[in-house]
């Protein structure tokens, strides 16, 4: 079995990597930037129908936080929609026979009831800072829904939830929160500063999950949800969640403990504190028999054990 990861050094996808490469009978195929660019429609449809893939695992997004979406909204719309149209249509032409397309749980309406059912898509207006990457999101996931019930493509989505781990983005500005703050906090230790500021209230609460956690629920729902087991359900996606919710304030307490800082955290009120409460529920998902085996502190150490590994190949 052939199958393509796109986006394979990021953090999702290369986590799935190295989940399937001692995995006998498939060869995994990926491709570096520079000798394929995702944005570019003509090479991506000749790099599918040259090598005719089993399985294409859709990992490749431009992502960020809150700054970094609300500022290059234009390059967040434009450059997620270029990628997905051109790996989801090539997928089509090339007769791939199983793809999976990643989203986001911005996709969700701002204010959706908690916990966040796969339902509730597009029954509201979303976050207003990351409307553009949400909304290529959607189009995604639409696209997928589409093709299956034009041509039969056995295309299906996942929603995660808040990802962090090896090979996140720890950026100080175009970072998602979790990174963000350990970056920021990791410095304030090593430069004995007196305290670290955060945006908003730190009263918002996020759902966050493990990438290890996240890449063994893709390749479960690969193995036991096709396009039709989806789609008879009138929804368009499946979320994926550990289910567990913590404040940004907890959060950042949690990281000064893990990184061994002792200073004060305070909050910048004049700055976003983005959607108040984001938990997915991940019942279809825990149906299938997944759940999620990596603890918040278990995580946040081994992450925090990679990024001082890995410091000298970190673009910050």
């Amino acid at each position: 079995m052939k199958i393509f990861i796109a986006g394979h050094k990021g953090m999702v996808g290369s986590s799935i990597l190295k989940k399937l490469t001692n995995e006998i009978n498939i060869k995994i195929c990926t491709s570096e930037k520079d000798n394929l660019n995702l944005l570019d429609q003509t090479k991506v449809a000749k790099y599918f129908l040259d090598n005719k893939f089993d399985i294409v695992i859709n990992c490749a997004a431009k992502v960020g936080g809150i700054h970094s979406n609300n500022i290059y909204r234009a390059d967040f719309i434009y450059e997620n929609l270029q990628i997905q149209n051109n790996i989801i249509h090539s997928s089509y032409i090339s007769e791939v026979k199983k793809l999976l397309f990643l989203g986001s749980s911005c996709i969700y309406p701002k204010f959706s009831e908690q916990p966040i059912k796969e339902e509730y898509l597009l029954t509201s207006p979303l976050e207003y800072t990351n409307e553009p990457y949400a909304i290529a999101k959607i189009a995604g996931i639409k696209m997928c829904e589409s093709y299956y019930k034009q041509y039969s493509c056995n295309f299906i989505s996942v929603m995660p939830t808040n990802l962090y781990g090896p090979n996140d983005n720890f950026h100080p500005q175009n970072s998602h929160v979790l990174p963000g703050l350990l970056h920021r906090i990791h410095l304030a230790k090593i430069n004995n500063a007196p305290h670290v500021e955060i945006w908003g209230t730190g009263k918002a609460k996020r759902e966050f999950m493990h990438v290890d956690d996240m890449a063994n629920a893709c390749l479960q729902v690969l193995e036991k949800v096709d396009a039709q087991d989806l789609y008879s359900q009138n929804i368009s996606q499946i979320n994926i969640g550990s289910g567990q919710e913590i404040t940004i304030a907890e959060l950042a307490q949690k990281i000064a403990k893990t990184v061994g800082y002792n200073g004060e955290i305070k909050f910048d009120l004049s700055k976003p504190d983005g959607t108040l409460r984001k938990l997915l529920d991940s019942s279809r998902l825990n149906k299938l028999g997944y759940k999620p085996q990596i603890s918040i502190d278990e995580g946040l150490k081994s992450t925090y054990n990679w990024y001082l590994n890995n410091q000298d190949k970190l673009k910050i």
